[in-house]
């Protein structure tokens, strides 16, 4: 059993991790979990996912429900190197992604 992704697109973390994942030509199976339709609510669910929520992880008895924590663990399947750009953004605009320096601050 490979890796498995519970997502539903109209869910923008959801969609990010979607494409990280595809560009990256990182095998996963896809599971769509209709929100709209209160599927992220129903019991099979809740075994995947306690709190309920999408993005979701699965990778045989492992399981992830945060979706930064999903990105950064589906990002190591990638392999370093998708980290390179990182020293290029942390060059010009420093450690934080968050907020700029203007002037007078």
């Amino acid at each position: 059993m490979g890796l498995e992704l519970y997502l539903d697109l109209l869910s923008q973390p959801c969609r990010a991790l979607y494409i990280f994942a595809r560009t990256n030509n990182i095998p996963f199976e896809f599971k769509h979990v209709e929100l709209m339709k209160g599927q992220h609510r129903t019991e099979e669910f809740r075994k995947v996912n306690m709190l309920m929520k999408v993005p979701a992880l699965k990778d045989g008895s492992f399981t992830l429900a945060e979706s930064l924590s999903v990105l950064a663990t589906t990002s190591l399947r990638r392999g370093q190197s998708w980290r390179r750009g990182a020293a290029g953004w942390k060059k010009r605009w420093g450690s934080s992604s968050a907020r700029r320096r203007t002037k007078g601050s």
